[in-house]
Formats: structure tokens, sequence, C-alpha cells
């Protein structure tokens, strides 16, 4: 039995959260070094290579730089991601991975709202209900302190979040004409040729010990790149919006093989029933899917 569309898109976004959490955690490395403006730069160089060779072996230059691309769209998400990692990258200073995901998990709730008008999708009560699950699951599994939600950091947080969805649902309505490689090129080369520009007034030299932790980047943020790319192409925002919520697994991984810190039972608890909600509207999905493709046939 082959995948349905949402099925599709869900196992494309469990992807998509596992690369961009490691690529988080080396966004935050660097962010003690560089200026978060040349942290964005440095993400979009890396990346650029990967992803020239990639649509060379795609063989889809053609769709990549065709003169019907819709530019005012790509222009304007490329602006949106560009200003949501430099505000991510500078929360990521003062504040930790937890307290910046806590913050951050407000764009599927945005997305699933911003779907509406943009995308003329219907939300479903099954939809709301799993992201009220999830949501309630981070807030339980983090509980950051009440100040965190006060300071500079946790502002620049937020409007990174509205940020990632805008420029979410820009990539699916764009996605319904034009393919995933442009979208990613197009993302990518306006991060770095624009970084770099913004950022050669200050840049700082690079060190020789994060040379392995640009390549990290490079790597961890081509594939989320494409994953998420895929994720928002396939099925319906509002089923797919409520596995944002699996990061908060990857970032427990990550912080406990770099740092050592071990999830406590309240953290446990919250991401038990953030998979939760996400498991029960995959397992609805399903028929609804199955049903649909019937009738097409």
């Amino acid at each position: 039995m082959h995948p349905t569309g949402t099925l599709r898109g869900i196992a494309a976004m469990l992807l998509a959260c596992a690369f961009f959490a490691s690529m988080d955690a080396l966004l935050k490395t660097l962010a003690g070094h560089y200026p978060p403006v040349q942290v964005m730069a440095l993400r979009g160089l890396t990346a650029l290579p990967l992803v020239c060779l990639y649509i060379a072996w795609r063989r889809e230059a053609a769709g990549v730089f065709n003169r019907r691309l819709r530019w005012r769209l790509h222009l304007l998400r490329t602006a949106l991601n560009m200003t949501m990692l430099v505000l991510f990258v500078y929360g990521l200073k003062s504040l930790g991975l937890a307290e910046a995901y806590t913050l951050s998990f407000i764009a599927p709730l945005l997305m699933v709202l911003i779907a509406v008008p943009m995308l003329g999708e219907s939300v479903q009560p099954r939809h709301w209900i799993a992201i009220g699950l999830g949501f309630a699951g981070v807030v339980i599994a983090l509980r950051p302190e009440q100040g965190a939600f006060l300071s500079m950091g946790a502002l620049a947080v937020l409007v990174a979040a509205v940020c990632y969805a805008l420029s979410n649902m820009l990539g699916r309505l764009i996605s319904r004409t034009e393919s995933s490689a442009a979208l990613v090129f197009w993302t990518t080369a306006g991060m770095a040729l624009g970084g770099s520009l913004l950022s050669a007034p200050q840049w700082v030299p690079i060190q020789a010990q994060h040379t392995w932790v640009l390549a990290g980047l490079a790597i961890s943020g081509f594939l989320g790149q494409m994953a998420i790319a895929e994720a928002f192409r396939h099925g319906q925002a509002a089923a797919i919006a409520p596995f944002e919520y699996s990061a908060l697994a990857w970032a427990l991984v990550l912080d406990w093989l770099f740092w050592q810190a071990a999830p406590d039972a309240w953290t446990l608890g919250g991401g038990a029933l953030i998979i939760a909600s996400g498991l029960w509207l995959a397992r609805s999905e399903a028929p609804r899917s199955a049903r649909q493709k019937r009738q097409a046939a």
C-alpha cells in the first residue's frame, strides 16, 4: 500500500524536525562566537553548494531558473527566512534550547490559522483538539520561568516563530506551481548573498575549531530544508503542523548527548502527551485519505 499525501507529509515533517533540531544545537554553538547576521550568512553559504549539487543531480535547473517563477513570493519568503533565522539565533544567545522551543512552538498554531485565508483550507475539530493537546504538552514538558517570556531574547524568538509560520505557508502556496528545488535554492541563495552583504561590515574571522560545526550546519540545514519543503507539499497544513512538536523529542536527545541534561518526570509526561496527540491525528487522517484516494480512482 502506497503512503497517502498526508502521511507522506507527516513523515517528511518528522525528518525535518530531526534535522532542524540538530541545526539549532549547532546554531547555539555558533551564536556564542559570531554575530547573528553572520551566523545566518554561514547557514546559507555552507548549504548552498549542497543545494546546487542536488539540483544538478536531479536535473532540475530549468525549473529553478524558470522565468515564470513567482519572484515576488520567493523574495518575500527569503526575507522572512532571513529575519526568522537572525532573530532565532539572537534568542539562543540568552535563552536555552528548551525556552526557545517553548516559544517557537506557537508556529504550528499560527500555520493552522494562516492556512485558512491564505490557502483556503478548512480546519477540522480533530485538528484543533490535536494542536491544543500538543501545545499543552509543550507547556507541561518545558515549564519555562515566567521571566523568560519578558526578555528581548524571548520576544525575538516569538517574532521568529511568526516569520517561520508565514514562510511555510508561502512555501506551500508556491509549491502548487513550482518545484521543491526552486523553493530550497532561492531561500538558501538569498541567505548566503543577503547575509554576506549585511554581515560584511562586522565580519568575524572563522575559528578553525568550528569547521566541523559548519559542516554539520551545512548537512543538517540542507536536509531539513528539503524535508520541510516536501512536508508542506503533501497533505493538509492543519494535519501536518502538529508534528512540529516532535522537535521536542530531538531536543531532549541532543540535551542529553551534548549537555548531559536528563529530563524529569514532567518533561517526559508532556512529551508523551505531544506524541500521543500526533499519533492520534495521524490515525484519524489515514481513513479519510484512503477514502479520498478511492473516490479519485
